[in-house]
């Protein structure tokens, strides 16, 4: 599965890549084919994994954190791709998504088909974007080299459905020892040993081209070395020494020693300024990975502590934000508010960091029902470019950022989170028709955005068309391949077409008759793989 923090085995150095190259350098010999698997196939065993992950309650859909990953993981997919890495069948046919679950643990997790896992307590330890994009580019290797379908053919005999139910039973155990337990009683655990045992070489295969790739797409490669030192240190924290079947990568001190050998032949690098965004967001993942609510009112009085204002401007940048968020979430709205307009003035001098503290001024503003003043921080039109970059003047202490600010299309690409929380704020208001106006070119671009189609839905409801709310709810479903459910509502769509519209919008009920058929087809595709599986 290419989880990271898993207690590893042994290592060998390999020769140092040079960045900007668009061949892979030389090192460790290649791990072989994909064997007998298909990239239709592996795909195939992704979706069927990831459709327990969108059911699981741990998964997590939020705007402010998925723009900042993804802005991450599309800069990795174009250096991939520019250093022959990615290949154009795999870019087609592969998912290239991200799910993130809150789960406190420091890990991320390859899956079939170009499927990733990633936990928030990653996303909370990390300090900077070249930290994250460093674990993010390791686990793109793993797909990029097939290596879930080489483990599939190591063991022939297994049904991939079988590997599915497997590689899910895993990611529970990691999660919760007692899950881990009935699995290994159900007699699974032996066959996911010998499966990870094979791994061994493929993290190494992952870190040599990850280490290439991330200076291919323009990030630090010293994010390499600081994470491992990291995830060497979680390990130490969270194992537990109960499950030595998901111990399968090299040593991480090893792993460390290969990325500074790497990293000698290119001369001592400068110093990385404080990576704000990250910081703060690293608060935002840490407090939605539900710590407790002993840790909350810990972490929302930490401001209020002797000597806070004392402290360098980076931890006390992410602690206000961790104790804004933390407010929130113990129903204390202004003084969450208050925090924020506290750290919008902390960090004025740095824009990517202003623009994640009136991200959550606008957030907090929805939260405590003021959708009109969540307006005031978010722009008219989310571009990602430096037009786009939020200019609302709002009631808070900070100035908003100068046009020429540096907020660029990797960092929010087309803007989502503002996208969506204008949406919200727009439907509050009575102004639905903007929203649906906003939205609608972007699920046209983004078709598989579920958040997206549930604010046009919200929108639709709000103006009263009843068919385009049903339709858009469809869709919400299909993006998180739950066919039952989209089949659900498009045939609610259809009995409301024919009893309440009278002949009104056909081309709207054109679309769910097609996208029901879509639906039906895909839901009896999977029934017939369950069947396989039994």
């Amino acid at each position: 599965m290419g989880a990271l923090i898993a207690p590893p085995l042994s290592a060998q150095p390999t020769s140092t890549p040079t960045p900007g190259t668009t061949r892979a350098p030389a090192g460790l010999p290649s791990l072989g084919d994909a064997g007998d698997m298909t990239t239709l196939e592996e795909r195939k065993l992704g979706d069927a994994i990831a459709r327990e992950l969108y059911r699981d309650p741990d998964y997590l859909d939020d705007p402010i954190l998925g723009e900042y990953v993804d802005g991450v993981w599309r800069q990795l997919l174009a250096g991939a791709k520019a250093r022959g890495e990615l290949s154009p069948e795999l870019e087609e046919r592969f998912a290239w998504v991200v799910l993130m679950g809150r789960d406190r643990t420091i890990n991320a997790f390859a899956l079939p088909g170009g499927y990733f896992g990633l936990h928030t307590g990653l996303v909370g330890a990390v300090a900077s974007r070249d930290e994250l994009a460093s674990v993010l580019a390791h686990e793109i290797s793993h797909i990029t080299q097939r290596h879930i379908a080489r483990l599939m053919g190591q063991q022939t005999r297994q049904a991939p459905m079988m590997m599915a139910a497997m590689i899910l039973g895993a990611i529970a155990a990691s999660k919760n020892p007692q899950a881990g337990m009935a699995l290994a009683v159900g007699g699974q655990a032996a066959a996911i040993q010998q499966q990870l045992n094979f791994s061994r070489d493929m993290e190494r295969e992952a870190d040599r081209i990850g280490y290439g790739v991330l200076g291919q797409s323009g990030f630090a490669p010293s994010g390499f070395v600081s994470m491992f030192e990291k995830l060497q240190a979680a390990s130490r924290i969270n194992d537990n020494g109960d499950w030595p079947y998901l111990r399968s990568h090299p040593l991480t001190t090893q792993r460390i020693a290969d990325m500074q050998q790497r990293q000698q032949g290119q001369g001592r690098a400068a110093t990385p300024p404080t990576d704000y965004e990250a910081l703060l967001l690293a608060g935002r993942a840490r407090v939605l990975g539900r710590p407790g609510v002993d840790v909350l009112r810990a972490w929302a009085a930490e401001p209020a502590q002797p000597g806070f204002d004392s402290q360098p401007l980076a931890k006390r940048a992410g602690a206000l934000y961790a104790a804004a968020m933390a407010q929130a979430q113990l129903r204390d709205l202004p003084k969450a508010q208050a925090l924020a307009a506290q750290l919008a003035h902390a960090v004025a001098g740095d824009a990517r960091g202003l623009r994640q503290a009136r991200l959550l001024q606008a957030d907090l503003a929805l939260q405590a029902g003021q959708p009109a003043r969540a307006l005031e921080w978010l722009p008219a039109k989310a571009s990602g470019t430096a037009s786009g970059a939020l200019t609302g003047t709002g009631t808070g202490d900070a100035p908003a950022p100068p046009a020429s600010s540096p907020i660029s299309a990797a960092h929010g690409q087309a803007g989502r989170a503002a996208l969506l929380m204008r949406a919200q704020a727009l439907t509050a208001t009575q102004r639905a028709g903007d929203a649906v106006s906003a939205l609608q070119p972007w699920v046209s671009d983004h078709p598989q955005d579920a958040g997206a189609w549930q604010a046009l839905s919200a929108a639709y409801g709000a103006q009263g068309q009843t068919l385009r709310a049903l339709r858009a709810q469809g869709e919400v479903a299909m993006s998180r391949m739950d066919y039952a459910g989209a089949v659900d509502r498009w045939r609610a769509a259809q009995d409301f077409s024919r009893t309440q519209m009278g002949g009104g919008d056909l081309i709207e009920a054109s679309i769910v008759d097609t996208r029901l058929r879509t639906a039906q087809a895909a839901l009896r595709q999977q029934r017939e793989d369950e069947l396989k599986r039994r």
